[in-house]
């Protein structure tokens, strides 16, 4: 009877994983279409269940929209600050459908790889990228959900770029600031275009 209800469980969390992958490939193309303000339904909206049960160990392949910019906000925030998470979170769903980037979140997250200069420091620095810390990535996924589903304000001003404080790099000058949140300091182009 344990095995019955322990089978049920499992299958229950994987119903609820590809229910919510299948939606965040919606509202991931929903907000790459370029000027789209349609807010998703009720229905297309990723539950905080569905959400949770994506990748639950921290340690699946990335290859859909919540595990890659769940993993981003874990390794780019300083998993404290919730505003500077929610920030780092608006910056990889601004660049979604903006011209020089790709118009998926694992895309955006990935790239430059080829080049060996990542656009996410996290996602080169030739360490592991699960996540190791049970509370704090269940709170990055709660923000990566509510990021998908449109839920929460931009902090940064439709900012496309980000660094940590303690560094300045040479491309900063060529950006606005548009705010400091927690350790980072954001920017987006003057005339809204990337490079």
């Amino acid at each position: 009877m344990l095995v019955g209800l322990a089978n049920a469980a499992d299958q229950d969390q994987k119903a609820q994983a590809a229910a919510a992958k299948d939606k965040s490939e919606v509202l991931e193309e929903k907000a790459s279409a370029e000027g789209s303000k349609t807010l998703p339904t009720p229905a297309e909206t990723i539950t905080k269940q569905q959400a949770q049960s994506v990748d639950p160990t921290g340690e699946e392949p990335l290859d859909d929209a919540i595990t890659c910019l769940a993993r981003s906000i874990y390794w780019e925030a300083n998993r404290k600050d919730h505003a500077e998470m929610e920030a780092i979170a608006h910056v990889v769903m601004n660049r979604l459908g903006h011209k020089g980037f790709p118009n998926t979140i694992c895309g955006v997250v990935k790239q430059g790889q080829e080049q060996g200069a990542c656009q996410f420091s996290w996602w080169c620095d030739g360490r592991p990228d699960d996540a190791s810390e049970d509370e704090p990535y269940s709170q990055v996924k709660e923000i990566a959900r509510k990021a998908l589903n449109r839920q929460l304000k931009d902090p940064t001003d439709g900012a496309l770029y980000f660094h940590h404080l303690k560094i300045t790099p040479n491309w900063s000058s060529e950006y606005i600031k548009t705010v400091e949140v927690g350790e980072h300091v954001f920017y987006k182009p003057a005339g809204g275009k990337a490079k």
